[in-house]
């Protein structure tokens, strides 16, 4: 199937911005919302909600995450998933684990919920080096271990820092083979049209773990119809064919007419690779960037204009007031359409901040 750039990002867009009425409707929509602490000026997690929930505000999603019957765990990255997709990516596996592992998971399931501090007494308050390069308690890193095994879930947090349950029991066994090709179609639903490069790239951990091919499954899935695939420009993109879509995309119309400055990890910009290629230029996430080396900024957000991402913003709350910086790859638009309606994505960010705007 040839496809046009027209075409591709017609369908990137449909595919993401689903409008939903509530929050629980629009994780469910999404299955996975990518998660990062930075507040610049709100979490990731928030800036993405934001586009898909009318009247969100910063901060309703960790204060409602014990209603809502949701998970925080690892798909292809850090994040907020549906149960039954964190129970697909978080099966329980207690074996092989450590003498201190055990006595933490009985201590777990014995009290109910337990916050890190509160194992001080227990653990001594012993430390350890974490993935990071600094330390964090052994308690910590063990229960962090116990999560990423599907044994413990995250209830909720207390002022940031994750309190954990014992985990429900699994809704169903699969075998790994069913387990990835389960996972392959969610990822490719995420992130559609996404090419067949970042896919095999995208689910190759999941694959090692599960000892299942990547190409393979991927070659038999298209066989089978469970996914499509066109090209563009040398490259193919796939997306979930008819019978395994997990939710209907609406049929690509006519871009809307509307600024929107999108969270560096949004399911629109999150593969760079089909960033670049779409909307012609390189997009990269400079926090972690030597301030020297920023192109960009620290934190900056890609702005979207009907289906063209054309620029980014930085904006610096300080206070009850917000500072935005604007950047564009090529020249900004002189329409004045452009001007209201980039008014009315600012105003919209204050409201969802609560913060008075200023330019």
């Amino acid at each position: 199937m040839k496809l046009t750039l027209r075409q591709l990002r017609a369908h990137a867009l449909a595919n993401t911005f689903a409008p939903s009425a509530s929050l629980l409707g629009a994780i469910e929509q999404l299955e996975f919302v990518q998660a990062d602490p930075i507040r610049a000026p709100a979490r990731a997690q928030d800036l993405i909600l934001r586009q898909r929930v009318e009247g969100y505000r910063a901060g309703d999603l960790e204060r409602l995450y014990p209603e809502l019957g949701i998970e925080e765990g690892f798909l292809y990255a850090y994040g907020f998933l549906t149960r039954p997709l964190w129970q697909l990516r978080h099966p329980p596996d207690d074996k092989r684990l450590s003498q201190r592992e055990r006595r933490l998971l009985a201590i777990v399931r014995e009290r109910g919920e337990v916050h890190p501090d509160q194992l001080r007494a227990d653990f001594r308050g012993q430390r350890a080096r974490n993935a990071w390069g600094s330390y964090s308690t052994v308690a910590k890193l063990a229960l962090e271990r116990l999560h990423e095994r599907g044994l413990l879930r995250v209830s909720r947090r207390d002022k940031g820092v994750r309190v954990y349950a014992p985990s429900p029991p699994p809704s169903e066994q699969l075998s790994p083979e069913q387990r990835f090709a389960a996972l392959l179609g969610v990822v490719s639903q995420v992130l559609a049209p996404i090419s067949e490069r970042s896919l095999r790239a995208v689910v190759a951990r999941s694959a090692r773990a599960l000892g299942c091919d990547a190409p393979t499954v991927i070659a038999a899935q298209r066989s089978a119809g469970l996914l499509e695939a066109g090209n563009f420009d040398g490259v193919s993109y796939i997306w979930p064919g008819p019978a395994a879509r997990r939710r209907p995309v609406p049929p690509p119309d006519e871009p809307a007419r509307r600024v929107r400055l999108l969270a560096p990890f949004d399911p629109l910009v999150w593969d760079r690779q089909r960033f670049e290629h779409l909307w012609g230029w390189a997009y990269r996430f400079e926090a972690y960037t030597p301030v020297a080396q920023r192109v960009r900024g620290y934190y900056a957000l890609p702005l979207l204009w009907a289906d063209r991402v054309l620029g980014w913003a930085n904006l610096t709350r300080s206070g009850n007031e917000l500072a935005v910086e604007l950047g564009f790859a090529a020249s900004r638009p002189r329409e004045r359409e452009f001007r209201l309606q980039l008014e009315a994505e600012l105003e919209r960010i204050r409201v969802f901040l609560n913060a008075p705007l200023e330019e």
